[in-house]
């Protein structure tokens, strides 16, 4: 299909063959026999000598285990205008980096008035890019050519509102394709109604990831397994027998239960250690991140043979 694209482009346009891709719009491409590695070392080291971070030291996770961060609206604030040219260089960065995705969709909600408590935060985001700039995803040719997600969310994470943080990643060939962490809409009542809407979230994503992949010719399951470790989320998907601490949840959430009970998406219940949707939902200990960072598919370019 490729193959014959190409051609058709060539016909209509004056264009030379490079070969196999090597560097797209910042990001770097290796391909090699067993599988694929994209990352933006570049891009890291540019971003690093642009806020003056190049000979920092380097921390080995983006965030300090159970830190909070709030407005600070007594704290010295910063410059603003600075503040979000470092925020939107790192949010480029997710492309390649799902493990600094919480970390950088957290300060990106302080922008109107960040104070030197975020700006210390995204600093430390800075060095732990210090220590890892070589980092990037490995898409192994052997891995599982199935589309499987992770759901999660942080339940009443922040301080100011009190409302959840949602993460979902998607899988396929043993590495993400496709994360995301953001703050819900709503205010939930309770860990299973946040993980409800988490997962109402991800469905979404996974409806439309299938069609992607059909469209480019995937041929996988017309069912996508989505890992959740709440199991009163399952049981609240499959039928409303938790009526009464569920009714009061959004119509449009329940479009999951339709999901589920018409087959295109499955739940299933997976032990906590075992989520990777974690790593982007709150900060964890260092061997718990460490032990996700590698699921999730982010290694070292040194490290492929």
């Amino acid at each position: 299909m490729m193959c014959e694209f190409k051609a058709s482009m060539m016909k209509e346009f004056d264009m030379s063959d490079l070969g196999k891709m090597r560097y797209f719009l910042g990001i770097e491409v290796v391909q090699f026999n067993g599988g694929i590695f994209i990352s933006q070392t570049k891009y890291v080291m540019e971003v690093l000598r642009r806020f003056g971070m190049e000979h920092c030291n380097s921390v080995e996770n983006p965030m300090v285990p159970g830190i909070k961060i709030s407005k600070d609206e007594d704290g010295v604030e910063m410059d603003g205008s600075f503040y979000k040219q470092l925020i939107g260089s790192l949010m480029y960065l997710t492309a390649t980096r799902p493990d600094i995705m919480y970390a950088v969709s957290l300060l990106s909600r302080y922008m109107s008035r960040p104070t030197s408590i975020h700006y210390e935060a995204a600093k430390r985001i800075l060095r732990y890019l210090q220590g890892t700039a070589k980092f990037g995803i490995l898409y192994k040719k052997e891995g599982n050519h199935v589309l499987i997600g992770f759901t999660d969310s942080d339940y009443a994470g922040s301080i100011e509102d009190r409302r959840s943080t949602s993460g979902y990643v998607f899988m396929l060939s043993g590495a993400a394709v496709a994360w995301s962490s953001r703050k819900q809409p709503i205010v939930t009542l309770s860990t299973t109604e946040a993980e409800f809407v988490a997962a109402a979230g991800s469905s979404c994503q996974a409806i439309w990831m299938q069609r992607v992949l059909k469209k480019i010719g995937y041929r996988g399951s017309e069912s996508t397994l989505i890992f959740c470790d709440n199991s009163s989320t399952i049981k609240l998907s499959k039928n409303p027998v938790m009526h009464g601490r569920s009714k009061h949840i959004d119509v449009r959430y329940h479009f999951l239960r339709e999901l589920v009970n018409d087959g295109v998406v499955q739940l299933q219940f997976c032990g906590t250690r075992n989520q990777v949707a974690d790593i982007l939902t709150k900060p964890l200990k260092l061997e718990t991140f460490r032990e996700l960072r590698k699921k999730l598919g982010v290694c070292e370019i040194s490290g492929v043979n």
